[in-house]
């Protein structure tokens, strides 16, 4: 019964023209070589440990602006909706 003893067929591909190093078909994000919690297999702790200290020495300048998008970005949803915003006033 030679049919039920199959092996997996390898490919060995290589592209015509590639001449560079390691596989061109490895999939890898462009930044992940600046992110700390990319790369390294920690666990789900050491992840959630360096994304917190990621967060913790952001740019504050960014935080503010991303604060302020999602105010406008509010406002506008409200404005869209037709939401009577003299409720908060007296």
């Amino acid at each position: 019964m030679g049919f039920l003893k199959r092996t997996n067929k390898k490919f060995d591909y290589q592209p015509l023209y590639y001449k560079g190093e390691g596989s061109p078909f490895k999939i890898e994000h462009k930044l992940d070589q600046f992110r700390t919690t990319a790369g390294k297999n920690k666990g789900i702790k050491g992840k959630f440990s360096d994304a917190l200290n990621d967060l913790k020495s952001s740019d504050k300048s960014v935080n503010k602006t991303i604060l302020i998008i999602i105010a406008i970005l509010i406002f506008i949803f409200l404005y869209i909706i037709d939401f009577d915003l003299s409720i908060f006033t007296n």
